[in-house]
């Protein structure tokens, strides 16, 4: 399907509902390896998705967010010089800015309106991309500049989706992104993958499950575990089980790719080696992988939730011991404990988690309320409201996570509605490769020219709403000054590390140390304006400290109820 759609020179899109088009971006990697002569654009690009580097396939990459996902985000070595355009030529948007140009160009228009990048290195060198508005609003309550930004239109969109009929009619199930809007904004149409062609009839039972209409659909195929190794979301349409993300095989590709080598056996086992879809699914039923997301092999996809019951109960106080506790672990208690004192004081029901220890500390803080009798709604990105997340699965994006949420949407429903839109109720939680005394954060680019991750929502989040930082404290990542500015920081009011939290309450005042937890270790500084000198390049003021409660039991045992394998440590 791909070699009778796609040509040399296309804009190829590859939707971002959390069912990736795996099956698809292979395939596209295997017909035009070499050639580098696509624009491909997808959201982020990560696991499976680091086949369009290896390939040489790809010119120009249009993208969020470059680097690993799981357990937590960090770059990958095959990115590490897109500053001197290697494996590809990059232009890199936020999560909303990038959402909004493909609205724009699914309805026609040439520009979308975006309060997203201003005042930010991600503006820059997109002349003819980004431009300002040549009005803006008189609104006194306007707290952000708008912008305009180009509308965006592929040549065709790629989609992975649940079923779909003959007549193209295609099942997607929220969480979706950016997908549908994708879609529409393909000017040739989609090619769509899916776990199975079902009779029309199926179809027409359910019409508001379908998300993309056939007419938009020019080729369709079945592709069994087409998104693997992330995972489907089936909700028992056409009776068809969904399945998990395969972790296993996630960390595996992310192993693997931290040397040439590496990176250059795995591609040619599981993409040009297997050399089709079929020849991976057979290669996949031979591996014997330590934690499958189905048991048996691919042929069976249906698991429960493997929820973990901490021992003893999270109010004993043997659980855990606090003692034991790592420095992220400390960091993230402190976190935890900033967003509640937050939400108590400034009447906020939402939070924005952000991939990485921060969406760990919003959900522990979301739990510490809750024993209060505080309910907060915690929202991600790709457009989960609500979450309650299952207990052991650290994965921000997690199926399992989604199946217990409140409401499952997309992008614009969530950075543009529930953040955006929400700007006065809403706290960001956030992480940051490098965050100065100014509050601006780097996640992009360090001065030596290697790229970190990308923006992801986190300018979005920013741009928008009150926010909270949880950043280890090291001379390397509270700087003096940010070498890029991904996210603006003049709504930065509080930065926790693992031993205090630094906090002002506007962008016009200096952060300083309010509250103290003494490091652990022989060599750890004994004071508040110690550890600011030793752990930090900032001049923060630290002579008027608060001493923070050692970490408790109860808080401990209830993290690692969040993170029994200790990612977080």
């Amino acid at each position: 399907m791909v070699a009778a759609h796609v040509r040399p020179g296309m804009h190829v899109h590859a939707a971002a509902t959390l069912s990736r088009p795996n099956a698809l971006i292979y395939a596209l990697a295997r017909q035009f390896a070499g050639t580098r002569s696509l624009t491909v654009s997808t959201t982020a690009v990560h696991s499976s998705a680091h086949a369009l580097a290896l390939s040489g396939a790809v010119r120009k990459m249009i993208a969020c967010f470059l680097g690993d996902t799981y357990p937590s985000p960090r770059p990958n070595r095959l990115y590490k010089e897109l500053a001197q355009g290697r494996p590809f030529e990059l232009e890199t948007w936020s999560l909303l800015s990038y959402t909004q140009r493909l609205i724009a160009g699914a309805q026609g228009l040439p520009w979308a309106v975006t309060g997203s990048l201003s005042g930010t290195d991600l503006a820059d060198g997109k002349e003819g991309l980004l431009a300002p508005l040549p009005v803006q609003p008189e609104d006194p309550d306007a707290q952000r500049p708008g912008s305009l930004v180009r509308a965006m239109n592929p040549d065709l969109t790629l989609v992975h989706g649940a079923v779909a009929d003959r007549r193209g009619n295609v099942v997607l199930l929220a969480p979706v992104g950016e997908g549908a809007w994708a879609a529409y904004a393909a000017k040739g149409g989609v090619l769509a993958s899916v776990e199975r062609i079902v009779p029309d009839e199926v179809i027409d039972a359910c019409p508001d499950r379908v998300l993309i209409p056939g007419q938009r659909v020019v080729g369709l195929c079945e592709a069994r575990l087409g998104a693997h190794p992330q995972s489907l979301r089936a909700d028992g349409v056409a009776g068809l089980p969904g399945y998990r993300d395969d972790y296993a095989f996630i960390e595996e590709i992310n192993e693997r790719c931290a040397t040439p080598e590496g990176a250059e056996d795995w591609y040619r086992e599981w993409v040009s080696g297997v050399g089709s879809h079929e020849g991976y699914l057979r290669h996949l039923d031979d591996r014997e992988w330590p934690s499958a997301p189905w048991p048996g092999g691919s042929a069976a996809l249906d698991l429960p939730s493997p929820r973990v019951e901490p021992a003893g109960g999270t109010n004993d106080p043997t659980a855990a011991d606090p003692d034991a506790a790592g420095d992220q672990q400390r960091m993230i208690v402190l976190g935890a404990r900033a967003i509640v004192d937050r939400v108590e004081s400034g009447g906020y029901d939402t939070l924005l988690a952000g991939i990485g220890s921060s969406h760990i500390a919003a959900w522990l803080a979301a739990r510490l309320l809750a024993e209060r009798g505080t309910e907060v709604q915690v929202c991600a990105e790709l457009g989960f409201y609500g979450t309650k997340p299952d207990s052991g699965d650290v994965f921000l994006f997690s199926q399992l996570h989604g199946g217990a949420s409140q409401g499952l949407s997309g992008i614009v429903e969530v950075l543009g509605g529930m953040v955006a839109g929400n700007s006065r109720r809403c706290l960001g939680v956030l992480a940051a490769g490098e965050i100065d005394q100014q509050g601006a954060i780097n996640s992009s680019l360090l001065s030596n020219g290697r790229w970190l991750t990308g923006s992801g929502g986190a300018n979005d989040i920013a741009s928008s709403v009150d926010c909270l930082v949880v950043c280890e404290a090291r001379p390397r990542r509270l700087v003096e000054k940010v070498a890029y500015v991904t996210s603006p920081g003049d709504r930065v009011h509080d930065v926790v590390c693992q031993f205090g939290r630094f906090r002002r309450e506007s962008g016009a005042e200096d952060f300083r140390l309010t509250t103290w937890l003494p490091p652990v270790g022989d060599d750890a500084p004994g004071t508040p304006a110690e550890a600011v000198a030793a752990l930090t390049a900032w001049q923060a003021e630290a002579s008027r400290t608060d001493d923070e409660v050692p970490v408790t039991a109860h808080e401990l045992a209830l993290l690692r109820e969040l993170d029994p394998d200790g990612h977080f440590r």
